[in-house]
């Protein structure tokens, strides 16, 4: 009796953790629905929105195509369910810091509400930036580059994917200078070994813009040097949250000098 008593007190706080963490997922779905359900009402609105950085460089009396019979239908609908990931964001980040905040120390929780309000503002800068300034460059490119006598006329599917593997790029991205923090404040790191390894980094970022945007280089720059430039950012706030980091690299300078 005492025996399963003990294993039950041995059991009890992972169940708890566990019945914690379903709760806190099935608050995360709730809050995405919220988002998702008025948006399906006014997706084709929302898609129009979406795709003007490219019907605006398209010529005269040429349109998007629809070359499956279900698109016009699914293509709003995922756009709605993309946008409701996104814009719940917030509340997804407010969950899972709910979750973790018991087992942090008092000086690591003191940093997760400038990380969370940060990585928010950070991944939606990235997706404006994509939205206003990357695709109105690329499609202005791509059409450019288009051969006499050939209409442009993309699926809106297709559209649609490219648009979102735009934005997730980009919103990840900009997320560079919290993943620096992070990774000074854990220790896994030092910002002196970061600005030691400059040179993979920016090689890096272009293999990422390679990777990620369309095979041009106006794309491939126009992710790659926001990310070094983040990366240059990331290391700056490091030094000035983390003043230990600071003496790590003067003890080098000082032994050099000895």
């Amino acid at each position: 009796m005492s025996g399963n008593a003990k294993v039950d007190g041995k059991e009890q706080p992972l169940m708890a953790h566990l019945l914690e963490m379903r709760d806190r997922l099935l608050r995360i779905v709730l809050g995405m629905m919220v988002v998702f359900i008025p948006l399906t009402f006014v997706a084709r609105d929302v898609y129009t929105v979406i795709a003007t950085p490219l019907m605006g460089l398209l010529p005269e009396g040429t349109t998007m195509i629809a070359t499956e019979v279900a698109s016009p239908f699914f293509a709003p609908i995922k756009l709605a369910a993309a946008l409701a990931f996104i814009i719940s964001m917030p509340w997804t980040l407010w969950q899972t810091w709910s979750f973790i905040a018991p087992g942090l120390y008092k000086t690591e929780q003191r940093f997760v509400a400038p990380l969370m309000l940060s990585s928010t503002l950070l991944f939606y800068s990235g997706i404006a930036f994509a939205y206003f300034a990357v695709l109105p460059t690329v499609f202005g490119f791509l059409i450019g580059m288009a051969p006499d006598g050939v209409s442009v006329m993309t699926d809106i599917s297709s559209y649609l994917s490219f648009v979102l593997t735009l934005f997730i790029a980009f919103g990840l991205a900009f997320e560079t200078p919290v993943a620096i923090v992070l990774m000074v404040q854990t220790g896994l790191v030092t910002t002196a070994k970061l600005k030691n390894i400059r040179e993979y980094v920016f090689i890096g970022a272009f293999v990422l813009g390679a990777i990620f945007t369309p095979p041009d280089i106006i794309s491939q720059f126009m992710l790659a040097v926001p990310v070094y430039l983040l990366y240059e950012l990331g290391i700056f706030i490091s030094r000035w949250v983390t003043p230990s980091n600071a003496e790590d690299e003067a003890q080098p300078r000082e032994n050099d000098a000895g």
